[in-house]
């Protein structure tokens, strides 16, 4: 059988390349249009999560200069508060802090004599037994210093005796425990059974 395409009439030899044409823009459109479509989808779900996230980091760097400035000032207002509530003892410079209060109030410091710290969760208390001797002006103005004092010092226990030989600068003897504050580096709870040191 000998087919050719120059043997159908005219209507035949269109509707032909009619059929061809459109099988290949059919083959054509599933082949490439089709998955390309898709992949465009996927690109564009891609790319609307891409710009979500550049929005939200142009955002976030706005307001970096934002938090550089609180965190100096946090810095700033914790190396303030560490002068009031220091991070270690110094057994040495609290006693002469407290001598240098005890003579400019016109009080001798007969006994200094730290007791064992005390542990909080975020801090420790420093109890120091202090033996005083002067006159009540004198020690209320020793009281006054220390409550303007840059560290924090609570005066409790305060025993004052009149003295049975009293001098002009010394009649009375007082004793007192002045607890201050230690900040703890880092606030761990304490073990079970640990003691403070």
């Amino acid at each position: 059988m000998n087919l050719s395409l120059n043997k159908l009439p005219w209507y035949a030899q269109v509707g032909f390349f009619v059929a061809i044409g459109a099988a290949g823009v059919g083959a054509f459109y599933h082949f490439y249009v089709t998955p390309a479509k898709v992949e465009m989808a996927t690109r564009e779900t891609r790319l609307g999560e891409l710009r979500g996230e550049i929005t939200k980091a142009s955002t976030t760097a706005s307001q970096l200069n934002q938090f550089k400035e609180q965190v100096g000032e946090l810095e700033a207002r914790l190396e303030s508060l560490k002068a009031v509530l220091p991070e270690q003892k110094d057994a040495a410079d609290l006693l002469r802090r407290i001598q240098t209060l005890a003579t400019q109030s016109n009080l001798a410091i007969r006994g200094f004599k730290p007791a064992p710290i005390v542990t909080k969760q975020m801090h420790a208390e420093w109890p120091i037994a202090l033996q005083l001797d002067g006159t009540y002006h004198n020690l209320a103005m020793f009281f006054d210093r220390v409550s303007k004092f840059s560290r924090i010092i609570n005066v409790s226990g305060i025993a004052i005796h009149a003295k049975d030989k009293p001098e002009p600068n010394s009649t009375i003897a007082v004793d007192c425990i002045a607890t201050t504050f230690v900040l703890l580096e880092t606030a761990k709870p304490a073990a079970p059974g640990a003691k403070a040191n």
